[in-house]
Formats: C-alpha cells, sequence, structure tokens
C-alpha cells in the first residue's frame, strides 16, 4: 500500500497546520515539497485550484483543505468553542493579517488599521490562549503576524501569547514540522 501524498509548502501557515498535525501523530505521508511559482502537474490534475496543503490518499480521495487533513489524521471531532476560534482566526484575522502583511496586493490599504484590527483578535486569544490541535491551527498564522514586525510585537503586552508562541516555536514537533525539503519533481 503506497502512502499518501501530501503536497506542501514550507512556508504557508495552512500547510503548516496540516504537518503540524502529521508530525504530532506519527502519520506517514510521501512529503512532496513544492515551490508556488512551479506547481507540478499532478498537483494541478488532482487539484486545479493549485493551492497547499493537498492529500492524495491511497485509495484517490483528495484531501483540499488544512483542516480537513487535520480532522483526517487526527479523527479530530471540534467543539464549537474550537470551531468559533478557527472561524475567527480564517476568517477575521486572516483577512487584516493578509492587509498588514502584502497591503501592495490590496488598493486603498492602510496596513497599520490592519494591524490594529488583527490585535484585537491576539487580544482575545492573550485570555483564552488555545491548547492541542486547536493550537496548532492557529499559532502558524500568529507566527506569521509576529514575524512581520517582530521588535512591534514582541513589545505588545500579551504576555501568554509571546509564552504560547514561544512553546510552539521551540518545541520539537515544529522543528520536525518545519524541517527543508527540497523541491519535488516528478520521476
Amino acid at each position: 500500500m503506497a502512502l499518501p501524498i501530501l503536497y506542501s509548502f514550507r512556508r504557508c501557515p495552512y500547510a503548516m497546520r496540516a504537518r503540524m498535525a502529521i508530525v504530532r501523530t506519527g502519520f506517514q505521508v510521501e512529503h512532496r515539497e513544492v515551490i508556488l511559482r512551479d506547481r507540478p502537474q499532478h498537483m494541478l490534475d488532482i487539484s486545479p485550484k493549485g493551492t497547499v496543503p493537498v492529500m492524495l490518499l491511497d485509495d484517490g480521495t483528495v484531501i483540499e483543505e488544512s483542516l480537513e487533513i487535520m480532522e483526517f489524521v487526527q479523527s479530530w471531532d471540534l467543539s464549537s468553542d474550537e470551531r468559533e476560534w478557527i472561524k475567527r482566526n480564517d476568517d477575521e484575522f486572516k483577512f487584516h493579517l493578509d492587509r498588514y502583511k502584502y497591503p501592495n496586493r490590496y488598493e486603498n490599504v492602510e496596513k497599520l488599521e490592519h494591524r490594529d484590527e488583527a490585535s484585537v483578535f491576539i487580544k482575545d486569544l492573550d485570555s483564552n490562549i488555545p491548547e492541542g490541535n486547536l493550537s496548532d491551527a492557529i499559532f502558524p498564522f500568529i507566527r506569521q503576524f509576529a514575524n512581520h514586525d517582530r521588535e512591534w510585537f514582541d513589545s505588545q503586552q500579551w504576555s501568554n501569547v509571546h509564552r504560547w508562541l514561544e512553546d510552539n516555536l521551540s518545541s520539537e514537533e515544529f522543528k520536525s514540522c518545519m524541517m527543508k525539503y527540497p523541491q519535488w519533481f516528478p520521476e
């Protein structure tokens, strides 16, 4: 039986959270690292939208969403509270994160306004630090936000978020998740 194939891109926060679930559970995959400007045809054939992560199971099933990959490898049953945190992260926070980090991609964007709006989510998070699976689903995005202006981020009064982020970043699971793979090419 062939291993499931995981198409991934190291720095993508969606791919990161799927890989974190894979690492934490010991789920075995054939990792295929892609460069997004040079997507392999096989990945596009199984998932025409061309985003990562994408997992192809041995029976031909394609899983195209990071949360679905997390649920598949972990048999994860989310509570309504967990679903709400993920929804806020993926909708509200990610919307502002993108405009803060990449203001030139959007019209009439004031990046610092979006930083302030994204900070509302982080302030809420500071008093409700998630654990386990939920943490894996959210922290890659907080990492991305923090890394955009680390000096500013570190100066904020979010002691719980700072500690939580550092715990995640220094974990052996995260180090394993962020292992560098060469770009995959078909043989």
